[in-house]
């Protein structure tokens, strides 16, 4: 069924551009080293309730953004396209997210800003969201939206969550491995948005 494809290709997109394995690394450099369970645990609820919000906040009003400032849908999937393009490739490079200490903040503040926004929902998300609202026809395909992100945000949850554990798991190596096959993927995601944008922006003016 097309939306179950739907469905699908939102969801991985949702994922891949979010990268919550790699933000789980970046995360536990930003907090304090001797952050306890109990601490972690509450930063992974305070991030993930940040980007739910954001993420119903962008879902409502990004038509409304767009007709602001008289932009249109297929400009803006080009432009998201690059912008996901550019994400790509920095974390094939291994230079995702910027890594920056703030000793001034306590680790509940961190959770919000800089680790809920813009680390975990930046731009690429934005746009993203943005496009799949526009391409949306019926009120299952915004559900088939939410769905999927929420799904998402429950994912990246968990491994914030856990984030301790996994980076034993999987080292450094692994972490950096993982966020390179994301970048691939968000890579080939914005690609597609660009081709598309393109196309119809070259259809509408002949």
């Amino acid at each position: 069924m097309e939306i179950v494809q739907n469905f699908l290709q939102q969801a991985i997109t949702f994922f891949a551009i979010m990268d919550p394995i790699g933000i789980s690394a970046l995360a536990l450099s930003l907090l304090s080293a001797n952050i306890t369970k109990t601490e972690i645990h509450a930063v992974a609820r305070k991030s993930t309730i940040t980007i739910l919000v954001a993420f119903f906040v962008v879902l409502i009003t990004g038509d409304l953004i767009l007709k602001i400032f008289g932009i249109g849908a297929d400009s803006l999937k080009v432009m998201g396209g690059i912008i996901l393009l550019l994400m790509a490739i920095s974390m094939v490079n291994g230079s995702s997210k910027e890594k920056t200490k703030n000793e001034l903040k306590n680790n509940e503040e961190l959770a919000v800003i800089p680790i809920g926004i813009p680390i975990a929902f930046g731009a690429g998300l934005f746009t993203t969201i943005v496009i799949f609202k526009h391409q949306a026809e019926t009120f299952i395909d915004l559900v088939s939206i939410s769905f999927a992100f929420c799904i998402n945000a429950f994912i990246f949850y968990i491994i914030l969550r856990n984030s301790i554990y996994i980076k034993k798991a999987l080292g450094l190596t692994g972490q950096n491995i993982v966020t390179k096959l994301m970048g691939l993927i968000v890579g080939a995601i914005a690609v597609q948005f660009v081709i598309s944008g393109i196309v119809h922006l070259s259809k509408s003016y002949m």
